[in-house]
């Protein structure tokens, strides 16, 4: 292995100090024009690569930002991670990624190790059951700034890029009621996170404007995941009488009740309407094609980065909350409910 080339080397290479090679690194000091070049020229020939740790021990901060983020396989993730990543590259910015899998544990040791890499700044979407606001607090008062994303911790007070899920629920509900429905069921996320409180809200106003009562029981809990939202929508059809429609909080979510709807034989969307939130890409695919909530992910990112950014640079004043809109995306999984007939019990749902 060709060990790493020495400050030292380019400057005997370049005819210089090596003071005045680490000021043309760095920046730290001007160089004259003439010597500056020699320098360049000697990095160039001799294949130097600046070592970043090494910088960032010097400088107390690296130009490396950290990420958390809580589960890499929800395809809406990765899109707000090409955000962030676009806007950090374009900064002369690099990421460390880190993925939780929703355990809060995992969530406090990363943020914990990363906080050893001296990162210029942190970026973080908490985990399910996440209770990270106070360890956030005292990361940020270490020094690097943090922007919380898509959920607002309990508790945080800082930056926080999020998008307008309560009205994105809400139209998705009133396009549900427009088409005639009246038994409608939801299917929540965790409801300690503000993303799932928010949504549900934004739900049962469109209910509240229709004057329109569900029983409770129509109202499910389950994790953001495709698993949980079949095991929730299950419930929901073997209820008599069973929703004509379901919103699902997310797609992944959305797209467990395509698959208890199929076990159960029950036709969608002739006898169940589905809705989603987020738009991932999948939702044009179903079959039908799935109406759903378009919440921008790599807009989200991107936004959340520059705010980052900013606050390196120096940018102060108060912290910020900014709203995405969202935008109801309808296509062919939403349908005016049967005339005439009541939900009936199926053999197979048992």
């Amino acid at each position: 292995m060709t060990p790493p080339v020495t400050m030292r080397q380019i400057a005997e290479r370049a005819e210089v100090s090596i003071g005045t090679v680490s000021h043309v690194i760095n920046g730290t000091a001007k160089v004259r024009e003439k010597l500056r070049l020699r320098v360049l020229e000697a990095i160039r020939s001799l294949g130097y690569q600046p070592s970043q740790l090494a910088r960032g021990l010097r400088r107390n901060q690296t130009s490396m930002l950290g990420m958390i983020i809580p589960d890499i396989t929800n395809p809406f993730f990765p899109a707000v991670v090409r955000g962030v990543e676009d806007v950090a590259y374009k900064r002369s910015y690099r990421i460390v990624l880190c993925n939780t899998d929703n355990d809060p544990s995992k969530e406090i040791s990363y943020l914990n190790e990363l906080r050893s890499y001296r990162p210029a700044g942190l970026l973080v979407i908490p985990a399910a059951e996440s209770d990270i606001a106070a360890q956030l607090k005292s990361f940020a008062a270490s020094g690097p700034p943090v922007v919380c994303i898509d959920r607002r911790p309990l508790g945080w007070k800082g930056d926080v890029v999020l998008v307008a899920n309560e009205a994105g629920a809400c139209n998705a509900t009133r396009h549900l009621l427009r088409m005639g429905h009246r038994h409608l069921g939801v299917i929540t996320g965790p409801m300690h996170l503000t993303n799932a409180e928010e949504r549900l809200k934004g739900f049962r106003q469109a209910l509240e404007e229709a004057k329109v009562a569900i029983e409770p029981e129509f109202v499910q809990e389950a994790r953001f995941d495709r698993r949980s939202g079949y095991e929730a929508a299950m419930r929901l059809l073997r209820m008599l009488p069973r929703p004509t429609a379901i919103f699902a909080c997310n797609d992944l979510m959305a797209l467990g009740v395509f698959l208890a709807a199929r076990e159960l034989h029950i036709r969608c969307p002739e006898e169940l309407s589905i809705i989603g939130f987020d738009n991932l890409d999948f939702a044009e695919f179903t079959a039908p094609a799935l109406s759903t909530v378009h919440q921008p992910g790599y807009q989200l990112g991107a936004t959340a980065a520059r705010l980052l950014v900013e606050r390196i640079d120096g940018r102060e004043g108060a912290f910020q909350k900014i709203v995405l809109p969202t935008e109801l995306k309808i296509r062919s999984s939403v349908v005016a409910p049967p005339q005439g007939t009541a939900p009936r019990k199926r053999a197979s749902a048992r």
